[in-house]
């Protein structure tokens, strides 16, 4: 607040705020760090003071681990349909567009072949943002579709995790079969040698993990991804107890062995290109 004379009395003028636009900041969720957000996508988005791992949108999984220029999409066509006419609070098809709406996205998975150091790679990305990244009838239709490219091309395939929806109830049984068919394809690059590395990041939880994400020859996990079944929520409710701390969480599994190895982001492309090279 500024004060001056005029004509010997006082006028008070009020100095304006400066507005600050939407966007420049982002605050860390698990240290409520405010971090430039310039800087937090340089780091790939992950926090420069506590390293906690933020939410990535399936382009930005394939930027990470594709060389510049080399992402290939295939069926991207592909949407679903409501086969059940499925009402509940909101309908299906309700979901699905506003699915389709706020990610621009026409289902929750994309696939597609990539250049990863110069070495040819079936790649599969699920995006949480899509109804949680739960599998439908599409979702398993695409996974068996890239798998089914491997095992003709004979590439390595590298299938990204990050759907806490698991089945998509809104299929019913439709939606539950595509865990037995995505299941079922892999098994056919485990016959003729072709290697599948599973990514699984925050969250992969139910029907996802125990279908095509729990299969990987080698099983990589981010750090503090949420990885499980059923939710630690639900449990605890359900058994009446208290869970062990760190419950689900990556290091959690990893130390129980349902996964092979915990891996920074910036180091993810690196250690699967060498995966693939001792694999071939």
């Amino acid at each position: 607040m500024r004060i001056f004379k005029k004509n010997l009395k006082y006028t008070t003028v009020k100095a304006k705020k400066k507005s600050i636009p939407d966007g420049l900041w982002s605050k860390c969720p698990q240290c409520s760090q405010f971090i430039f957000t310039k800087i937090l996508k340089e780091n790939l988005r992950v926090c420069p003071k506590c390293d906690y791992h933020f939410l990535l949108t399936c382009w930005e999984r394939i930027d990470i681990l594709a060389d510049e220029g080399s992402f290939k999409e295939f069926h991207s066509d592909l949407e679903s349909m409501d086969p059940l006419e499925f009402i509940g609070p909101r309908s299906y098809k309700e979901k699905l567009k506003e699915g389709k709406e706020t990610t621009s996205l026409k289902e929750a998975a994309v696939v597609g072949e990539i250049k990863m150091n110069k070495k040819a790679v079936a790649l599969g990305v699920t995006d949480s943002r899509f109804i949680m990244g739960s599998m439908g009838s599409v979702v398993g239709e695409k996974i068996t579709r890239i798998a089914e490219f491997a095992l003709d091309k004979k590439v390595p395939l590298v299938i990204v995790s990050g759907s806490g929806g698991g089945a998509r109830m809104y299929e019913g049984m439709l939606s539950l079969m595509q865990m037995a068919k995505t299941s079922g394809v892999l098994a056919n690059l485990r016959e003729e040698n072709i290697p599948y590395i599973s990514v699984l990041t925050h969250p992969t939880m139910a029907g996802i993990l125990a279908s095509f994400a729990g299969l990987g020859d080698v099983i990589i996990a981010e750090p503090g991804a949420l990885i499980g079944f059923t939710g630690p929520r639900v449990i605890k409710q359900t058994i009446k107890q208290d869970l062990p701390p760190g419950f689900q969480t990556s290091e959690f599994n990893l130390e129980h062995g349902l996964i092979d190895i915990v891996i920074h982001r910036k180091e993810l492309k690196c250690v699967i290109s060498k995966l693939l090279d001792y694999f071939s």
